[in-house]
């Protein structure tokens, strides 16, 4: 229990009528989940607005409403606070009701368009192997010390998120590694989280649907680094052409990593293989069995972190070395006839020109490369027609099948994105709706030492299709089809 007042400080409040100073037993914006005793938070979302659902809250023991537009009928049993901006007052509230618990942790977040959750993950993994109690909020999972729970949303709401958090401190978790997107920033989901660090991968085409143009959603993603403390560091890509436009503003320490670019922390690729790569970090030499320039770029990134967090280079590299990654990201999956087959979560036209670039370097040309691609429904439909050309462009066939369709219908997705395939190309690629039968067809069509890879879902263990999830899982289809032993 918390009084009214107490978890309402800082917000800026216009309007009050009522008391402040009752009790408050928990706080909901989703009027489902009021109890007796709940301040409710009315919030204008993207699907339904809270304000309609008021009596409702009141009706399931709200004893208190925080809300943009006061209701014209007062109930004079209730106390009603009136905010211009609710969804940043419910993170306000959030921190507030769970006593601040981002302050207590070293919380570092991680936008961009690819990378963010193999960087956090990667990141997580490295300071658990240090010998801390570390944290992880991620796309595929949230992870407090060693207990695993799933995912729901890359970046929670803020009740859940800073729930979260304080059970990550009540666990002893010292350092948190954090997804950030672009919709949370957007969303006000981060509002009142204090950060020690803010790290960016990189900017490409995604979530236009949501944005509406590419400086919206770049200028969304540099506000992480603007609301940074003086105390905080900023990391960025330098070899991404936004990387220093980034970190313009903020306040925060500025250091920059790369493979390409000069940086702070730079690496030089001296090997490649479908097994590794052979690193060089300054004057040291570094295996690691991470594939591609992107995975690199990943491992520059979290030894910055973990500069910037104080540890040293002598104890990072050693561990930093045996890491391999988040799942469902270059994902190799074991098969027993010679077929090298490989699932990544790329989603966006530049996340699938990387995988295809990496496979293109490390190919003997001896072989075909069958690329399994979809694109999700009810998302950015300008980047369809991109990813199908950069796919026929560079594989020897490309399937097209479903994604996540979610309430579009699959054939009108796929035929959205046969319009980016150039006319030569028309020979290059097959359409298969139904993304089993879409992998069963890229396995029998491929023979010893050729390449599969199956992009667009990664870890996700589902499909999407008219408003339910069906259990869907790559890897688990292709070792199916690919008969592996293990």
């Amino acid at each position: 229990m918390k009084v009214l007042k107490d978890i309402l400080f800082g917000v800026p409040l216009q309007t009050v009528a009522g008391s402040t100073g009752i009790q408050i037993s928990q706080v909901a914006f989703d009027s489902r989940k009021v109890v007796k005793g709940t301040l409710f938070v009315a919030i204008e979302g993207t699907q339904h607005d809270g304000h309609k659902h008021i009596q409702d809250a009141i009706d399931a023991g709200a004893v208190a409403v925080l809300c943009s537009t006061m209701p014209k009928a007062l109930d004079k049993s209730i106390s009603y606070i009136s905010c211009a901006n609710t969804r940043k007052a419910l993170a306000i509230v959030a921190s507030n009701w769970f006593d601040h618990p981002s302050k207590a942790l070293k919380l570092v977040g991680i936008t961009g368009t690819n990378g963010k959750t193999s960087v956090a993950t990667m990141a997580y993994q490295l300071f658990h192997h240090l010998g801390f109690t570390a944290g992880l909020v991620s796309t595929v999972e949230i992870r407090i010390g060693e207990k695993t729970m799933p995912s729901t949303h890359t970046t929670p709401n803020p009740l859940e998120l800073h729930g979260i958090l304080r059970a990550m401190v009540d666990a002893g978790v010292s350092h948190c590694f954090m997804e950030v997107s672009s919709h949370g920033i957007d969303q006000e989901r981060i509002a009142n989280i204090h950060f020690s660090g803010a790290v960016f991968t990189n900017l490409t085409h995604d979530h236009l649907d949501y944005h509406n143009d590419f400086k919206h959603y770049r200028d969304t993603k540099k506000t992480l680094f603007d609301i940074l403390p003086t105390a905080a560091f900023a990391l960025s890509n330098a070899d991404d052409k936004n990387g220093k436009y980034m970190l313009q503003n903020t306040r925060a320490t500025k250091r920059f990593y790369g493979i390409k670019c000069v940086a702070d922390i730079q690496l030089k690729i001296l090997e490649k293989s479908f097994e590794g790569m052979l690193l060089k970090v300054q004057h040291e030499e570094v295996w690691t069995p991470l594939v591609g320039d992107f995975n690199a770029s990943n491992f520059a990134c979290v030894l910055a972190i973990a500069l910037l967090l104080n540890e040293e280079k002598t104890d990072v590299l050693p561990v930093l070395s045996t890491l391999k990654g988040a799942a469902g990201r270059f994902q190799s999956v074991p098969t027993t006839n010679g077929v090298i087959a490989i699932v990544d979560y790329a989603h966006t036209p530049d996340a699938l020109k990387q995988v295809l670039d990496t496979i293109s370097v490390l190919r003997t040309r001896n072989e075909k490369v069958i690329t399994v691609v979809g694109c999700g429904g009810n998302r950015d439909k300008g980047k369809r027609p991109l990813m199908a050309k950069i796919a026929v462009e560079k594989s020897d066939l490309a399937i097209f099948t479903s994604d996540n369709p979610r309430m579009e219908d699959p054939d009108a997705i796929i035929a959205d994105m046969i319009e980016g395939v150039p006319a030569e190309a028309s020979r290059k690629y097959l359409t298969v709706t139904d993304r089993a039968q879409a992998i069963k067809t890229a396995c029998t069509m491929a023979k010893d030492e050729d390449i599969i890879l199956v992009a667009g879902k990664g870890h996700e263990t589902y499909q999407e299709q008219n408003g339910t999830r069906v259990l869907f899982d790559d890897v688990a289809a292709i070792m199916q089809n690919l008969k592996s032993d293990k």
